[in-house]
């Protein structure tokens, strides 16, 4: 009989200090410096031809309509649909709605290589153009990629560097973990979220470099450099120290999720498109009847860089700019934030923990007192004291169009509800946080977002 293969240790108790050493240096050394990062993206815009323009919805190559449904499909079957989603919750200001949503039933990969350079991690990050960011160009994973993609159902081009990610030895895997994607727009998307570590020799493409945390950590304090893919990334990595001590210990905080996933009675059906009540289209849009929310538009693109170089899709695009924040405060010394147990249509399980505000304030503009949302003008109120981390960052440009939020730490005040916060709300430390997000369908991609700025040293609580 062949020996038992070796016992290996359950937790590589390093790799906590090697992330915090990447995030201490912000300078640079393998990939362009910190202060030459800017220069370097302009100059990969420079090298490519994007374009972008807003076509009527009719005018989409390969997109059309389904006579019946009126869901907005791809001629191939895959890529994504635009159906309806009706949605009931029973609680106000909204216990019931309907609206256009992204049917994406694949799972896609976001991943980052790293590796190792004089003693220091670095992650390979590329220059990516997506037709709905604002500025076109916002760093990215090594790979971001749907399904389709990297199976190449549009006959494009190779994704570049996913053989780290698909092919099993090829790397170490240092977070590897299934995650929503915005639960008020997809129906039920997930993401496998990976970060791989190689000892290999990396030819390094053009339009991709290597960085530090602590690099990552800077871009992140400037407004739409860093992509939402990047974020939900770093966002999972076990980069935070387990605090020794919390406000509510990590059995005590799991019951009360679990109880707040069970109280929550959601229920989220499929519909067609046709039949979202409140919602018309038009030659250019789907859009709400009250011009809130969002509506769904038509672009043309043309990208030099990307697998394949012109296609036209339908998009999301949010009216308004969004607010997300976390409150902050130190409790006996110890930092917490406070999370949402949020409620969104298209979660797989009824809720998941999220930032303290996460909301865009024109769509609650018509609505006073109690209907308000709860700390949303504590937030928009803030006085600049008391705001830790501010930033404008955009959400996934695949898929929508000029959908930026501002980004928010803010010092809660010492008195009022944060103080005995409401149902639905916790007080957690961010190493619980971020112990929650190595684990599918506990922690949303806007409370990720968040956590990836801790965990890159882009604030400090």
């Amino acid at each position: 009989m062949s020996a038992p293969a070796p016992l290996r240790a359950r937790v590589d108790t390093r790799l906590p200090g090697r992330l915090a050493h990447s995030a201490t240096e912000r300078t640079g050394g393998v990939g362009p410096s910190t202060p030459d990062f800017a220069a370097w993206l302009a100059a990969r815009e420079r090298a490519h031809r994007f374009a972008v323009e807003r076509i009527p919805l009719a005018e989409l190559d390969g997109w059309s309509f389904d006579a019946g449904t009126g869901n907005l499909t791809h001629r191939s079957g895959r890529f994504f649909s635009v159906e309806g989603l009706h949605v009931t919750t029973g609680a106000p200001p909204f216990p019931e709605w309907h609206q256009p949503v992204i049917h994406q039933p694949e799972t896609g990969i976001l991943g980052i290589l790293a590796k190792e350079f004089d003693g220091v991690l670095h992650f390979l990050m590329q220059a990516k153009m997506e037709p709905g960011n604002p500025n076109l160009l916002q760093l990215s994973p090594t790979v971001q990629a749907t399904r389709s993609n990297y199976t190449k159902v549009h006959r494009g081009s190779d994704v570049k560097y996913i053989e780290y990610f698909t092919t099993p030895g090829r790397g170490r895997p240092l977070a590897d973990v299934l995650q929503s994607e915005h639960g008020s727009w997809f129906y039920r998307k997930a993401n496998r979220n990976m970060l791989v570590l190689t000892d290999e020799d990396v030819a390094v493409d053009e339009d991709f470099c290597w960085l530090t945390l602590g690099q990552l950590g800077e871009l992140l304090r400037q407004d739409t450099v860093v992509n939402m893919d990047s974020r939900t990334v770093l966002g999972c990595l076990p980069g935070l120290p387990a605090e020794p001590w919390a406000r509510h210990p990590d059995t005590e905080l799991l019951s009360w999720f679990t109880g707040e996933r069970s109280r929550h009675e959601v229920r989220a059906e499929r519909t067609p498109l046709r039949d979202a009540v409140g919602w018309h289209r038009d030659a250019w849009t789907v859009s709400h009847a009250a011009g809130r929310y969002f509506r769904v538009v038509g672009l043309a693109v043309q990208a030099g860089n990307r697998e394949v170089t012109s296609w036209s899709q339908p998009l999301f695009e949010p009216v308004g700019q969004g607010v997300t924040a976390f409150l902050c405060r130190r409790i006996a010394g110890v930092p917490h934030v406070l999370a949402h147990a949020r409620v969104e249509g298209g979660f797989l399980d009824t809720v998941e923990l999220g930032p303290t505000v996460q909301y865009t304030p024109d769509n609650y503009a018509h609505l006073s007192g109690p209907d308000r949302p709860p700390f949303l003008d504590d937030v928009l109120c803030a006085d600049r004291r008391r705001i830790r981390y501010d930033a404008v960052h955009s959400e996934e440009g695949g898929r929508f169009l000029n959908a930026v939020s501002r980004y928010l730490f803010v010092d809660a005040e010492d008195t009022g509800a944060a103080a005995d916060p409401p149902a639905g709300y916790r007080w957690v430390t961010p190493g619980q946080l971020s112990a929650l997000a190595r684990h599918g369908h506990y922690v949303n991609v806007q409370a990720r977002t968040l956590l990836a700025c801790l965990t890159t040293g882009a604030v400090r609580l």
